[in-house]
């Protein structure tokens, strides 16, 4: 009864209901990346009730990541992110089994890359760098499991789904350049991250329970500064 009442606002929604809330108590969630996407991503996930949250990042908190990376006190400055992570979402929601791997997946391990990816239901993309998402697309693809892509600088933004069962879109459709790189320190403000990483939320939450029209197929683009988003088709 405590874990209904936990739900009880989201259960009343007809596109969720009990069903939906069972869909996700079964799921199985990864999270590339605990940084300014990664957080919101993680903390409505697990406020949503998904069963399983995996979180990859090898990296440790810093104090350039307080601004944006809402998943961080001060006091977590120089541990590991998956580590600060998991302590965090475990007093948001005891219901939730966290999976932590505080290492890099790269083409030389991309063995232990499939060996993780393969364990999860859908893969959320909130990693920095293109090499990471080019891999993990790669893996996406040959396991047949969605994959939901977020990316921002500044105040602009974009959020698709790729491999996904309706539309089967592959991110090398909209990048298929492997040698673009972006810069490894982008503008970043934490308003940005908490749009784009909410809408990736959504994205998984629609489809662990099946309802809505998905961003399949489709690159959504966001710019706060004018106000503006767009649906592009791909």
């Amino acid at each position: 009864m405590k874990e209904k009442a936990r739900y009880i606002r989201q259960l009343s929604i007809p596109e969720i209901g009990e069903k939906g809330q069972e869909r996700l108590k079964a799921s199985k969630v990864l999270i590339i990346g605990a940084g300014g996407l990664g957080s919101p991503v993680a903390l409505y996930l697990a406020a949503a009730g998904v069963c399983t949250l995996g979180i990859l990042d090898h990296d440790r908190v810093s104090i350039g990541n307080f601004n944006r990376q809402i998943l961080y006190e001060e006091t977590d400055e120089g541990k590991l992110k998956v580590e600060a992570a998991a302590d965090r979402i475990r007093k948001q929601n005891s219901h939730v089994q966290i999976e932590i791997y505080p290492e890099k997946i790269t083409r030389a391990n991309y063995n232990r890359a499939l060996e993780i990816i393969a364990g999860y239901d859908i893969v959320v993309d909130a990693c920095d760098n293109m090499a990471t998402r080019y891999l993990v697309s790669d893996i996406t693809e040959e396991l047949s499991i969605p994959f939901v892509y977020g990316a921002m600088e500044g105040f602009c933004g974009y959020v698709s789904v790729f491999n996904d069962t309706t539309i089967c879109r592959k991110f090398r459709t909209l990048w298929p350049d492997e040698s673009l790189e972006h810069p490894h320190e982008t503008p970043a403000i934490g308003v940005t991250a908490g749009v784009i990483g909410s809408l990736q939320a959504n994205e998984v939450i629609k489809w662990i329970c099946g309802f809505g029209e998905r961003l399949a197929g489709k690159l959504l683009t966001v710019d706060l500064c004018q106000m503006e988003f767009h649906v592009i088709s791909i």
